[in-house]
């Protein structure tokens, strides 16, 4: 089983957030593929589902963001995923709005939910699918990174959104039925 994980922040306050743009790539997957967040376990919500032949969990953890890796390793650990199955959908500053990048494995780059997993893994081994928001126009402090990851998307920013989220979703497929290394040709 392959397990899909969008991350962001519960509640509808963050719904639109630049942060939750894994929640909103991830749903968007769910949609096309009819698969309901049906359930709620290991703080997650979660759908599971077959996608070109393949059993698939997606799950968005209502921990917050910082705390995703309590989630993520509770449901890699009952459900026995191995790190080559693990896919992580997330908002990545360093990329312009708008590119996608998959890798495997590497540093949390900054990011505190992939850090969070990271750590409660013990293993930075697992595929990422990076979603670029871009960098606030000051980044003088932390606190204006933060302001800007849980502000929303502008209506210009919303439309290039609507083309980016489905191309996600298309990555996604790609990495289930061809591979990691031609979903990184294809979409990197």
């Amino acid at each position: 089983m392959k397990l899909i994980v969008g991350l962001g922040n519960p509640g509808k306050e963050y719904a639109g957030d630049r942060h939750n743009v894994g929640f909103m790539c991830l749903s968007h997957f769910a949609r096309v593929h009819n698969i309901p967040f049906d359930r709620k376990q290991a703080s997650a919500r979660i759908g599971t589902g077959i996608v070109a032949g393949n059993e698939v969990m997606l799950a968005r953890p209502q921990t917050y963001m910082n705390a995703s890796g309590e989630s993520v390793s509770r449901l890699v650990k009952k459900y026995h995923i191995d790190s080559s199955d693990l896919i992580i959908i997330h908002d990545d500053l360093d990329l312009p709005l708008g590119k996608i990048r998959i890798r495997p494995g590497g540093s949390a780059g900054g990011h505190k939910g992939v850090a969070s997993i990271i750590a409660a893994l013990g293993n930075p081994d697992f595929i990422r699918v990076r979603v670029g928001i871009g960098r606030p126009a000051t980044t003088e402090s932390e606190t204006d990174v933060i302001s800007y990851v849980l502000s929303d998307f502008t209506p210009e920013e919303k439309q290039l959104l609507s083309d980016i989220i489905p191309r996600v979703a298309e990555a996604i497929l790609s990495l289930l039925t061809e591979g990691l290394t031609q979903a990184m040709n294809k979409y990197n």
